[in-house]
């Protein structure tokens, strides 16, 4: 089959590998859809924390967003999923250790994550494997756009949890990216007031074009109370600024990821009583984000810009695309292109 192979800083390309065989437990998906995030861009850019850590080496086959339909069964694993439209957690952890055991795999010392870390080949692919236990369902009503659009859904999801907000009450979101203007849109489905900062007139007018009325940079940024932030970001300075801003008593959410070490002053943690909550993955939210998108709550297909084929995924992680894309951030591929 075909697969997108980074092979090391600033080289990828398209290889013929072998078709995945299910193992005992596992499936293999015939993927329709897979979508590009920043990690993936870091892998080609040779920045991704884990190559220096280990964690990931070259070369890699990326992507972690996607769905697409059960074609093959492993031993153990029940047929009635063949043929099922599906997506799927990217944290895959063994099973065994005590975090695993209390639903919590997402953190497990000796996890994979599809296409990220240990070697598990990613959804850039014609075919991807799959423990059938990571597998979550679609409905009908769940197109292959959205589809691919439940993982960062998932993270979006599990960051609106963490900052607790209720109907009626201000939540400041940082970052008008993919999984910034999901927390926004899954806020906004439950009356939260949102308000989005960002830095470019672009995508503050793509959030606009979403119908929030509420967006601003740092400096137009109204001075009013805000029962939590969420930094969706990749600024170093925005962990600091999101604790000035919160109210006391507040709670501020991180999910974005900085390229350097973010700094804040932890005092101000204490003496304004705040919550500091990070965010890693999708690991419990995925099946929620189905729900919010199968109900027609959330809408998330206006955030994809276009799709294109795995020959040019290399130039949509060099960060090349056509001005009349717009300003959507999303880019998704179509292996089968």
């Amino acid at each position: 089959m075909r697969a997108f192979v980074i092979t090391g800083p600033g080289r990828a390309e398209v290889q013929d590998v072998p078709d995945p065989r299910p193992a005992p437990g596992d499936v293999v998906v015939d993927v329709a859809r897979a979508g590009v995030c920043g990690t993936d861009m870091e892998f080609l850019s040779g920045h991704m924390a884990y190559l220096a850590s280990g964690d990931a080496s070259y070369p890699v086959r990326i992507g972690h967003e996607w769905c697409g339909v059960v074609s093959e069964v492993g031993e153990g694993v029940d047929v009635a999923w063949l043929g099922r439209r599906v997506t799927g957690d990217t944290m895959l952890g063994c099973g065994r250790c005590d975090r695993c055991l209390k639903g919590r795999q997402h953190l497990c010392a000796d996890r994979f994550e599809i296409g990220i870390r240990g070697g598990w080949p990613g959804a850039l692919a014609e075919r991807l494997p799959v423990p059938a236990r990571s597998l979550v369902p679609l409905p009908d009503t769940v197109d292959d756009v959205a589809g691919a659009l439940v993982e960062p859904g998932g993270n979006a999801l599990r960051a609106l949890r963490a900052a607790g907000v209720s109907a009626g009450e201000r939540l400041l979101v940082v970052g008008p990216g993919t999984i910034g203007c999901l927390v926004a849109l899954i806020a906004a489905a439950r009356s939260v007031e949102v308000h989005l900062l960002g830095v470019t007139e672009e995508s503050l007018g793509f959030a606009a074009s979403l119908g929030f009325a509420h967006t601003c940079t740092a400096a137009t940024l109204p001075v009013v109370p805000f029962a939590a932030v969420v930094d969706a970001s990749t600024g170093s300075g925005v962990p600091a600024f999101a604790v000035e801003r919160v109210e006391p008593g507040g709670r501020v959410v991180f999910v974005g990821l900085a390229a350097g070490p973010s700094l804040l002053d932890s005092r101000q943690l204490v003496l304004r009583d705040l919550t500091a909550v990070g965010v890693l993955s999708a690991s419990g939210g995925l099946a929620g984000a189905v729900e919010l998108y199968a109900g027609g709550d959330v809408d998330p297909r206006p955030l994809v810009a276009a799709t294109v084929g795995l020959q040019e995924a290399a130039d949509v992680l060099r960060g090349r695309r056509p001005g009349a894309w717009g300003a959507a951030p999303k880019i998704h591929v179509d292996p089968l292109r």
